[in-house]
């Protein structure tokens, strides 16, 4: 298990940026070309990824609180719990998430947001 202090810089800047609200810092943690996948979806590049953060982010005013951080396989696996003003409909109480996140050269550059299950 890693400690947030242990975390690569761009996954650091990530988790502060959500919860800090910071879209600037939260493109810059991110490679140009980079993906997201996130409820079955593919978001691929800075424009796309800073639309969803503007709509599914920041609008809605999601936190992460990192529970726990897991190294396998060249990701990084962060477990987080979610909260924010979002729509709860169908989602489990508290709503526990993995966050698999891939770091090259300075930069996420894959993103999967799942259910912990």
């Amino acid at each position: 298990m890693t400690t947030k202090s242990a975390l690569p810089a761009p996954i650091d800047s990530y988790l502060s940026a959500t919860n800090n609200h910071d879209a600037a810092t939260f493109q810059s943690a991110f490679a140009p070309d980079a993906v997201v996948h996130d409820i079955g979806r593919e978001i691929r590049g800075h424009a796309a990824i800073m639309k969803w953060a503007a709509e599914e982010i920041f609008a809605v005013h999601v936190t992460l609180e990192l529970l726990s951080t897991v190294e396998h396989d060249g990701q990084t696996i962060l477990t987080v719990k979610v909260d924010g003003t979002f729509d709860r409909t169908g989602l489990p109480d508290p709503l526990i998430m993995e966050h698999l996140i891939t770091v090259t050269e300075g930069k996420i550059t894959s993103l999967s947001c799942r259910l912990k299950s």
